[in-house]
């Protein structure tokens, strides 16, 4: 079997308006292997989000090809929704949390999507919450919980189905110093302990050098190459 997970090949993205053309993505190529922790960086507006929405099949490229698993995959295909919701887990700068859930029903709720019952899924949850240090937190509903703890249960949320990639879009943007922290620490755990494939798009220099793999949305080129402090 590849030891490839995820493959972008010649993706181009670009956005057309009536009197003009915004060249995202082009011919860009990109490489994840099982188990990688990876930085992407680049300045606002390079297309960091862009990229992340097209890997994780929210979105399409106007041309170019992805493979998961050595299998092309498509955000147009039937039933994506699903694929997404088994393969891959999201963390956004904002936690996107439903109010009138509880921190545990929030982390249970894509497990139930997939088909299992809520008392298996909330079981699980509880089991993630603990391995968060989060066990007392578990009824509380969002806005009872800090900005760390709430971008914890999105983690774990992220976390539930067991998916083989973790796509962080500005995971730490909206968190200070010690929480941000915290969540890279989380990260960087279950990188090391489960073999979590993770990809997380940053502005913090700090934060990617801490990864293993740090590459820069060049916004000259329209693709991704090797991380470059001075050129951030």
């Amino acid at each position: 079997m590849s030891d490839i997970l995820y493959r972008l090949d010649k993706v181009c993205k670009i956005y057309k308006d009536k009197t003009y053309l915004i060249t995202v993505l082009e011919d860009c190529d990109f490489d994840v292997k099982y188990g990688d922790m990876i930085a992407i960086t680049g300045k606002s507006g390079s297309g960091k989000s862009t990229l992340l929405h097209i890997m994780g099949l929210l979105d399409r490229p106007d041309s170019g090809n992805l493979y998961f698993k050595d299998k092309e995959v498509s955000a147009s295909v039937r039933n994506i929704e699903a694929f997404r919701n088994k393969h891959i887990g999201f963390v956004f700068q904002f936690h996107y949390l439903l109010a009138d859930f509880s921190a545990v029903e929030n982390i249970a709720l894509p497990m139930v999507i997939a088909g299992q019952s809520w008392s298996k899924a909330k079981d699980r949850a509880k089991d993630l919450m603990k391995e968060l240090d989060m066990s007392n937190r578990m009824n509380h509903f969002p806005n009872m919980l800090s900005g760390g703890e709430q971008q914890r249960v999105a983690v774990a949320r992220a976390l539930i189905n067991q998916p083989d990639l973790i796509i962080a879009d500005e995971p730490t943007g909206n968190l200070d110093k010690i929480h941000s922290n915290e969540i890279i620490e989380i990260f960087s755990k279950i990188n090391e302990e489960k073999g979590q494939t993770i990809i997380i798009a940053t502005h913090d220099l700090e934060i990617a050098n801490q990864m293993q793999w740090h590459y820069r949305l060049d916004e000259e080129k329209h693709r991704l190459v090797v991380g470059n402090e001075c050129e951030l």
